[in-house]
């Protein structure tokens, strides 16, 4: 029997709901027919032999709190190397894919996931996430979400040592416009995430690096973003340091250490009349030693920083979101740039780390997914 023109009208209202349902944005395509590639170790040890390469299917079914992500950038930090070696203070279930940082596109979310729709960018929640992988699979609390109107490297590299350097300016002194800090490994990404921030907020900047062939084009390149003064370590101990110190303003309220040995007790020399210190890393692997005068005479205070550790205890908290926009906000003005990077495909993984180990070496390596 023909069907009547009402009963037309209703099977082709039916149909559009139906395709409606099948192109729904929470599902643009389906993870089921997706393999990852990661990078891994299956024990600790030296980085270049013990990363290896794998291939897997990702599980045939996703949860209704689970995201699939697709990775698009990854870089390769000190943190890495240091948990591949099993020297890292968080030393993850093995084996285990490595990367603790990174950004992923959405392409599916589970049905009760609120507030994440494919094509949104998210990055890792807590360290070691494994970020070195083409696509994962992981639940909706374990990624926030960032803008996706800013680079992509930009993105993927604003977890760690941004916001690093965020925490320190904040937390530690009330500094205002005009103040001073000093720094060691001033070139490295916490340290130009430091120059840039302190820059845009009036506060400035005493960069201490290592001397090398290139130190006039390293000069240049903190100084186009902000530094005030670049000086080698040599030049700490020299008269000329002591007049550098006589023509500012204020004398250095604070700190940032990264080196360790010597590099930090001239640090502390430098600092001004009740000034503070934070160690957030050890590049020289010695201890730091406080000059018994700093500590008695100038009452100068020591304190360390994990990132880690802040981002454990802040998991959640709005202050986190809140700095998260703050760094996002000047990306998308300008007004902060990521560190220069070399861009290594996955495939390449060897010779990324290699690359990454590097004496010297001025430039983040980041790995491209896709």
């Amino acid at each position: 029997m023909a069907a009547s023109m009402g009963q037309v009208s209703q099977l082709a209202k039916m149909l559009v709901r139906n395709t409606s349902s099948l192109c729904s944005p929470r599902s643009l395509t389906s993870h089921r027919f997706l393999s990852t590639q990661q990078l891994y170790v299956d024990k600790f040890g030296e980085p270049k032999k013990v990363l290896a390469s794998r291939t897997l299917d990702l599980p045939a079914s996703i949860g209704p709190r689970q995201v699939v992500m697709k990775m698009l950038m990854a870089p390769i930090n000190p943190s890495d190397i240091n948990m591949m070696e099993g020297t890292y203070f968080v030393q993850p279930a093995l084996p285990a894919v490595m990367g603790n940082e990174g950004v992923g596109e959405i392409i599916e979310v589970g049905s009760d996931v609120k507030g994440l729709l494919p094509g949104d960018w998210v990055i890792p929640a807590d360290t070691a996430f494994g970020t070195w992988q083409t696509f994962k699979l992981t639940e909706d609390t374990e990624v926030i979400k960032v803008r996706n109107d800013i680079p992509v490297l930009a993105a993927a590299t604003i977890l760690i040592n941004p916001c690093s350097a965020y925490r320190m300016l904040k937390d530690f002194a009330d500094l205002q416009a005009g103040d001073v800090i000093i720094q060691n490994a001033s070139n490295s990404g916490v340290g130009i995430s430091v120059i840039q921030l302190a820059s845009e907020w009036g506060i400035k900047t005493i960069n201490v690096v290592r001397n090398r062939p290139e130190i006039d084009k390293l000069t240049s390149y903190l100084k186009s973003l902000g530094a005030d003064h670049v000086i080698t370590e040599e030049f700490c101990r020299t008269p000329e340091m002591r007049d550098l110190l006589r023509s500012l303003p204020n004398q250095p309220k604070l700190a940032f250490n990264c080196v360790g040995g010597q590099s930090a007790s001239e640090l502390l020399r430098h600092l001004g009349r009740g000034g503070i210190m934070i160690t957030y890393g050890g590049m020289s692997k010695k201890p730091v030693i406080a000059p018994t005068g700093a500590l008695l005479f100038k009452e100068i205070k020591l304190f360390g920083y994990w990132n880690t550790n802040w981002n454990m205890l802040h998991k959640n908290d709005m202050a986190r979101f809140d700095m998260l926009s703050d760094i996002s906000k000047l990306i998308k003005d300008s007004k902060f740039v990521p560190p220069e990077c070399e861009i290594y495909s996955i495939s390449d993984y060897e010779e990324a780390i290699e690359r990454s180990t590097t004496s010297f070496k001025s430039s983040k390596v980041v790995f491209k997914m896709t």
